[in-house]
C-alpha cells in the first residue's frame, strides 16, 4: 500500500513538472497562474478540466471559414449599404472611434435606422410574435436560451403558424442553452417544415469538440430582412422557472439598413453549422431610409483574431471625459480593463456600475464581489439592482457612444462567447440608452465602502478564492 501510494505521489509530480512549463508557455499570466493552481493543487483532475476547458478558441478550420463566410457576405451586401455608410470628420475623435471599432468589429457604421427599447419581456415576446405573424418570406431567429415553458412553446407556435403560410422559418439555439428545447420542441418543428440546428454541439468523442463553456451566446432575430430585434433576452419565461426572481432585459427592435447586417450574421453562423448557402436575394432586399439613427453591428467572440470588444471597450474607457455608466448582471474585469477604469477616475471622469444585488451564478457572483473593495477605493460608483436579477447589458460614454446588446462585461463574454452588440453614435440616441439606464438607478441602492467593510471575514475569503479563479470565469 505504502509503494503505491509513493508511486502515486511519483506520478503526480511528474504531471506537475511536465505540465506547469507547458501552461505558462501557452497562457497569458493571470490565466496561467489559475491553471498552475489547479493542476497543482489535483494534477490528474486539473488535467481533466483542461483539457476539455483549457483552449479559448475554435479549431482554426471553423475559424477560417467564418472569416471567409463573413468577407463575402460583407461583399454581397456593400452595393446595398454603401450609400448609407458614414464617413465621419477627418482628425476628430469621432472618426478615431469608428475607424477602430469598423477595424474590430468588420463592419460600418450605418444610418437611416430606426429603433425602440424594449425593457419587459412579455411586450417584447408579443412584439416579435405579432412581427412574425406579419411574415411574408423569412424569419430567422438566433438565441442561447429557448426554454420549454409557456413562453418557449408560444414562439414555437409562431414559427410553425408562418412555416404554414409559406414563410420560410430557420432557427439556431445554442446546443448548451437549449438542450432541454432541442429534445423535446425539435421534432415539431422539423416535421412542419422549420429548419432548427443546434450550435456547437458538446461530445468528447466528436472529433470536432467543443468547449461546454464556449457558448453563441447571441440572441437575434431577422424577419423578411426588414425588422430585426437583438438585445440580452431570450425566449424564457421572466423567472427563468424560478418562480421567485424576475430577469430585466433589454431588448432593441431595428429597421433599416442595419437589419441586414444583423441578417448577416445569422447567415454566416447558419453557415458554420450547416455549410449550406442560403439565397441572398431572399435574404438582403434593397434597405429603405427608416430614420435618422446612426448604428454599427458589432459581432465578437472566439472566431475574431483578437478579443475584440474587449480591445474596443478598454480604449473607449481611455478616451471617456465626463462619464461612464454601464450595466451588467456579471463583472468580472481582467487587469486591463480595471486599470482603464481606474485611469478614467484618475482624470475626473465619472464611473457608475449598475450591477444586481442578487445573482444565479454563485462562483461569479463571488467573483465579482471580489473586485468591490478595489472599485470602491477608486471612487467607482456600485448601485446594486433590487428588484430582480438586471439582465440588461449597456455601457454609455460621454452621451457619444453607447454599447447595447448580449455581452456581459466578463472574460468569458469576452474571449469565450460568441456575442452580438450594437454601437450606437449619434447623441440623441445614446441619450435614449443613458434614460433607460437612469430608469434601472432609481431601483438601486448605493453601496458605500464603510458598509462593505463591515462584513463577515468569511466572505471576504470566499471571494478572494473565486478571484482566483476569475480569468477562467
Amino acid at each position: 500500500m505504502q509503494e503505491y501510494s509513493a508511486f502515486f505521489l511519483f506520478i503526480e509530480w511528474i504531471v506537475r513538472l511536465l505540465f506547469i512549463p507547458v501552461i505558462a508557455m501557452k497562457y497569458r499570466p493571470p490565466a496561467a497562474l489559475a491553471w498552475i493552481a489547479i493542476v497543482s493543487f489535483q494534477p490528474f483532475v486539473g488535467i481533466i478540466l483542461l483539457y476539455i476547458f483549457g483552449s479559448n478558441r475554435l479549431p482554426r478550420r471553423r475559424i477560417a471559414e467564418h472569416a471567409r463566410r463573413r468577407r463575402t457576405l460583407q461583399l454581397d451586401i456593400w452595393p446595398l449599404l454603401h450609400k448609407y455608410c458614414i464617413d465621419p470628420e477627418p482628425l476628430t475623435e469621432r472618426q478615431s472611434r469608428h475607424c477602430l471599432s469598423v477595424q474590430l468589429g468588420e463592419m460600418p457604421a450605418v444610418t437611416g435606422n430606426d429603433f425602440e427599447l424594449i425593457d419587459d419581456t412579455d411586450e417584447a415576446i408579443d412584439r416579435i410574435i405579432a412581427d412574425i405573424e406579419q411574415a411574408e418570406v423569412n424569419v430567422h431567429l438566433l438565441f442561447y436560451i429557448w426554454r420549454n415553458d409557456e413562453t418557449g412553446r408560444r414562439m414555437a407556435d409562431a414559427i410553425v403558424d408562418a412555416e404554414k403560410r409559406g414563410v420560410h422559418c430557420r432557427v439556431l439555439v445554442d446546443a448548451v442553452g437549449s438542450g432541454n428545447f432541442i429534445r423535446t420542441q425539435s421534432q415539431r418543428l422539423e416535421e412542419a417544415g422549420v429548419e432548427i440546428w443546434p450550435i456547437l454541439p458538446v461530445n468528447l468523442f466528436r472529433r470536432r469538440f467543443h468547449r461546454i463553456d464556449m457558448r453563441n451566446h447571441r440572441k437575434l432575430v431577422v424577419i423578411d430582412g426588414k425588422i430585426a430585434y437583438t438585445g440580452s433576452q431570450n425566449i424564457v419565461n421572466s423567472d427563468y422557472g424560478t418562480k421567485r426572481t424576475i430577469w430585466h432585459d433589454l431588448m432593441m427592435r431595428l429597421k433599416g439598413p442595419i437589419v441586414l447586417q444583423l441578417q448577416s450574421v445569422f447567415l454566416t453562423d447558419w453557415f458554420a453549422e450547416t455549410h449550406i448557402q442560403l439565397d441572398k436575394h431572399e435574404c438582403f432586399p434593397h434597405p429603405h431610409d427608416e430614420g435618422d439613427h446612426s448604428m454599427q453591428l458589432f459581432p465578437s467572440g472566439p472566431t475574431y483574431r483578437t478579443l475584440n470588444l474587449h480591445r474596443l471597450i478598454v480604449a473607449m474607457l481611455y478616451q471617456a471625459r465626463r462619464e461612464v455608466t454601464i450595466t451588467t448582471p456579471y463583472f468580472v474585469p481582467d487587469d486591463s480593463l480595471m486599470q482603464a477604469i481606474e485611469v478614467a477616475r484618475l482624470r475626473g471622469v465619472r464611473v457608475i456600475l449598475v450591477l444586481p444585488e442578487r445573482s444565479d451564478q454563485i462562483l461569479v457572483s463571488a467573483a465579482q464581489r471580489s473586485f468591490y473593495a478595489e472599485l470602491l477605493e477608486m471612487d467607482v460608483e456600485i448601485f446594486l439592482f433590487k428588484p430582480g436579477l438586471l439582465h440588461s447589458k449597456t455601457l454609455t460614454i460621454d452621451r457619444q457612444f453607447a454599447l447595447v446588446g448580449t455581452s456581459n462585461m466578463d472574460i468569458r463574454s469576452f474571449s469565450l462567447n460568441l456575442e452580438l452588440n450594437l454601437i450606437l453614435f449619434d447623441e440623441a440616441t445614446v441619450e435614449t440608452v443613458s434614460q433607460q439606464q437612469k430608469a434601472y438607478l432609481k431601483k438601486a441602492v448605493p453601496l458605500t465602502h464603510a458598509e462593505w467593510e463591515e462584513r463577515h471575514l468569511v466572505k471576504n475569503f470566499g471571494e478572494a478564492v473565486a478571484r482566483l479563479l476569475a480569468p477562467l470565469l
